[in-house]
């Protein structure tokens, strides 16, 4: 999946496919994929003043994932 670099501390690019609906994080050391995230959720990650406090209040905890 291809990534777009992000200005953060934390988070060093993310990735959205539409189809699947899958959100790619990575991070410094890992990347994870999120489940069922929707289009609005990413679209709200992408443009958040701040990645990392976007990712902790509205994703983190809310989807499924797994590291790959």
């Amino acid at each position: 999946m291809k990534r777009t670099p992000v200005s953060s501390s934390n988070i060093f690019s993310i990735g959205y496919d539409e189809d699947s609906q899958i959100l790619e994080i990575e991070f410094q050391y890992w990347v994870y994929q999120y489940f069922d995230v929707p289009m609005s959720t990413y679209e709200w990650l992408m443009n958040a003043g701040s990645h990392g406090k976007y990712f902790i209040a509205h994703i983190k905890e809310h989807f499924n994932y797994k590291k790959i």
